[in-house]
């Protein structure tokens, strides 16, 4: 491992520096929360202690070594605890404190190259300013006491301030878990390609995520970007893609952002996976941590009714999926099974015509054997279904489906998100149906609102392992 951050976000000591108790985040809620094990230090001249732990007056007053700090203090206050930092031997700080470039003010730009000279004089790295910075499960650092305490394959790094947060949150139900999480916002030291360096490196990442709304050194970040594609899947998000949004992108992060077409192109080339919103980064997300590679793009589709069904086939097809007849075999074998709708059914199988009798697993198994498919899609909890079967288990309306049986082929199901909203979550249909996804993601199958977003998942999956990795894909 050649990336000093393996180093450096290993601490056993932590210093907040300007923590009160009633700082936004609390720190220290997150990492008491969060398990860590380490020292935690509070430096703030304005208090005698802060949540039961003393404050002293200065980093230098602190009598234990301090690996790293993270600075909630006023910006022109920064480069003078920098130098503290750098007298007290911090290897790295995180800097929360922002309005610094990305105010747009030129005392404030200046004031942040102030800092820069000030830490690279002193030997301390840095990550932000204006970020949330490091999420660690595993070792217990974070900055809220709602992330959760265990770990995943999923690395993270986000140039927002609150993307992160808002991207953890959003994981917790998907059944996305994190290896570790970084915001770096402004990127003044530490930036997009030092941590696509140390994600790439990280055995305890198997995927890669990132939110980005500028680059600073474009050549060596799609160096870093093609490296790592060929060892992990790499999924990005660009934010300032517009007009309205490179302003946004600006004022938020300092970032300028360059022309669309040709970050598009460099991704493309690099072999990266884009993803035009934070829903879909976490689709994908979802989709290459619990998925292997997919042999090709024919899909099996069962679990709805007639309707849903048309609409389930046209949405699988825009997202370039191919929708294959039933094969006759199958037909033969309801036809043996004395099925009355041998010859009428197809695929997506229309659960409301006969084939009932079966069973939406039946069918899937079915697919499953049958050369002619390669990926598989459960319909799971369609409103007007699941109201009928409230009273039962979701044990029982999977074992319906026989989902976990299903090892054959890949298999994602949709929960529909219609059948999920707020207004009903007391109801039993809802508690149903969030306790049917709660299962299906433990039992490693990946869940989706909509059929639209699992098929274009799906379709992420199969060109990422075809251009990537084409051993491993079979082509049309």
């Amino acid at each position: 491992m050649t990336s000093p951050l393996h180093t450096l976000l290993q601490p056993r000591s932590i210093a907040l520096i300007g923590a009160t108790e009633t700082a936004r985040p609390d720190f220290i809620f997150g990492l008491r929360s969060l398990g860590f094990t380490g020292e935690i230090h509070v430096v703030n001249p304005r208090y005698p202690e802060v949540h039961g732990i003393k404050s002293y007056a200065s980093l230098l007053d602190l009598p234990a070594a301090v690996d790293y700090a993270i600075l909630a203090v006023p910006a022109r206050a920064v480069p003078g605890v920098i130098e503290d930092c750098a007298r007290k031997g911090v290897k790295i700080a995180h800097l929360y404190t922002g309005r610094f470039s990305e105010t747009g003010r030129p005392q404030d730009a200046e004031l942040e190259r102030e800092v820069l000279k000030v830490a690279k004089r002193g030997g301390v790295r840095l990550i932000g300013p204006n970020c949330m910075g490091l999420y660690y499960p595993r070792l217990g650092i974070g900055w809220t006491d709602d992330f959760p305490t265990d770990a995943g394959p999923v690395g993270m790094a986000s140039q927002s301030s609150y993307a992160p947060h808002d991207l953890i949150v959003m994981a917790k139900p998907r059944g996305i878990r994190f290896s570790k999480v970084i915001g770096y916002g402004n990127a003044l030291d530490l930036n997009e390609c030092d941590f696509l360096e140390y994600l790439t490196e990280d055995p305890e990442t198997k995927v890669i995520m990132m939110y980005i709304e500028g680059v600073k050194d474009g050549k060596r970040f799609l160096s870093y970007l093609r490296e790592a594609t060929k060892r992990k899947p790499v999924i990005l998000t660009k934010g300032g893609k517009g007009e309205a949004g490179g302003r946004a992108a600006a004022s938020h992060t300092g970032s300028l952002a360059g022309s669309i077409q040709a970050w598009q192109t460099a991704v493309a080339q690099a072999g990266a996976i884009p993803a035009d919103s934070l829903e879909e980064l976490m689709d994908y997300a979802l989709t290459f941590s619990m998925l292997g590679p997919i042999s090709g793009p024919r899909v099996g589709i069962a679990g709805s009714g007639g309707g849903p069904s048309v609409l389930a086939a046209d949405q699988c097809e825009a997202a370039g999926l191919e929708v294959v007849p039933l094969p006759d075999e199958i037909r033969q074998e309801l036809k043996a099974r004395q099925n009355p709708a041998w010859d009428w059914v197809g695929n997506p199988v229309d659960m409301t015509i006969g084939i009932g009798v079966l069973g939406p697993g039946e069918m899937l198994r079915l697919m499953a054997a049958h050369p002619s498919f390669d990926i598989l899609i459960a319909i799971v909890g369609e409103p007007h279904y699941a109201k009928r079967q409230a009273n039962l288990s979701a044990e029982a309306m999977l074992t319906r489906f026989g989902l976990g049986a299903l090892k054959e082929k890949p298999l994602l199901a949709v929960v529909p998100d219609k059948s999920l909203n707020l207004a009903s979550l007391e109801e039993p249909t809802a508690r149903l149906m969030c306790d049917i996804r709660t299962k299906l993601l433990a039992a490693g199958v990946p869940v989706y609102p909509t059929m639209g977003r699992a098929a274009r998942s799906a379709r992420a999956l199969l060109d990422h392992y075809r251009s990537v990795a084409p051993e491993k894909a079979v082509p049309n």
